[in-house]
């Protein structure tokens, strides 16, 4: 069965039985798979699970809390590797929940997947590799992690209903050094097959779906979290034109269409929102295209050149854009140029760069107000 299943080698200088890989376990279907594949292929496994927020806030499709820490402490009892919980709840509090609201709060959408990556995921789980003496950090990604002539790339995965790259596009070339990601060469439907093979309990578990802390919806999560965002004010058109009032601008994200809670004799989306004075702004849908965006916060894989043409997606489920990278003259800015007009760019999401199937980097798209 496992001679279907090929695994790159975690490290070229070393045999598996002298490799010591922290997995970073989850409690669902993948990282368990991934610590049970490679305990199997003769690696020194170490089950490494943290719990990121409160157990009363678990839901159906969360990760990381109550059942999902019982799950992967079970599959590392019942393959035979040793598992640790660390809490993390205060840091994954400060950096990213506090950071979901405050982003919400401007008038943006975040990513908190990403900046989940970015910190408690890959910054703090790196340094717990490090000071177990272990070789790589292990994830249950599908990405694809290439290494050729001593150069590491970040690529997309086989199975591209479940690549994550997008969500991986902060990750540094130190941190490339480190991590390793095995399922990026497998579809899902091998993963459940490997599942069963081991004789997980967990094989049939469902993914885990949205964003894991958010328990009930967006807007009552950051109610909780910050009472005062919760404030009414006006729905105005592009001419500022009062429509209506709304019940706080959290409630509201760039290209939403329902639940406005106005009558008009068109269609209307969210245009923008201006959370300096408290408004929304409706328009019809030719104002929601754009062509020009800038990003901030930049991290490269790869430095683009001048112009350089790449294919960028500007939210998780798109299916990505033609575009030219440009400089703006600003520190830790770039300008993205599409082919053509897109509809609903959102400030707080990511616009992440491919070459083909190379991530190359990306950054975080700005509101209009920061551009010169």
């Amino acid at each position: 069965m496992l001679k279907e299943f090929k695994v790159e080698p975690l490290l070229k200088d070393k045999t598996p039985q002298q490799t010591k890989a922290v997995v970073a376990m989850s409690g669902g279907v993948d990282s368990s798979v991934a610590a049970a594949l490679l305990h199997n292929l003769g690696y020194q496994v170490i089950g490494v699970t943290l719990q990121l927020y409160s157990a009363t806030n678990t839901r159906k499709g969360a990760c990381c809390a109550g059942q999902d820490i019982y799950d992967a402490k079970r599959v590392a009892e019942s393959v035979g590797f040793p598992h640790y919980i660390l809490n993390y709840e205060d840091i994954f509090k400060r950096e990213v929940i506090e950071d979901f609201a405050d982003t919400y709060i401007r008038g943006e959408t975040p990513v908190p997947c990403v900046k989940c990556n970015q910190t408690v995921k890959f910054r703090d789980l790196l340094q717990v590799t490090k000071n177990l003496g272990a070789d790589v950090l292990v994830t249950g990604h599908y990405v694809r992690r290439l290494e050729e002539n001593g150069k590491v790339s970040l690529c997309r995965s086989v199975d591209k209903s479940k690549d994550q790259s997008y969500f991986l596009f902060a990750t540094t070339e130190e941190q490339l050094k480190l991590l390793r990601f095995p399922l990026g060469g497998f579809y899902k439907s091998d993963i459940r097959e490997l599942a069963k093979y081991f004789g997980l309990q967990i094989s049939e578990k469902p993914d885990s779906q949205d964003i894991c802390f958010v328990s009930e919806n967006y807007s009552k999560t950051i109610a909780k979290l910050a009472p005062h965002s919760i404030q009414k004010g006006k729905i105005v058109d592009v001419n500022g034109r009062v429509l209506g009032e709304h019940n706080g601008i959290v409630n509201f994200t760039v290209g939403q269409r329902k639940g406005l809670g106005i009558g008009h004799s068109e269609p209307l989306y969210v245009i923008k929102i201006n959370a300096k004075e408290n408004e929304v702004v409706v328009g019809a849908i030719n104002s929601l295209m754009q062509k020009k965006i800038l990003i901030k916060e930049l991290n490269w894989l790869e430095q683009p050149k001048e112009g350089m043409e790449v294919t960028v997606k500007l939210r998780s489920s798109h299916a990505g854009s033609l575009a030219t990278i440009h400089s703006t003259g600003e520190e830790n800015k770039a300008c993205v140029i599409l082919n053509n007009d897109c509809f609903g760019i959102s400030p707080g999401q990511a616009c992440v760069a491919y070459k083909g199937e190379q991530v190359i980097g990306g950054g975080w798209i700005c509101a209009q107000s920061e551009y010169q």
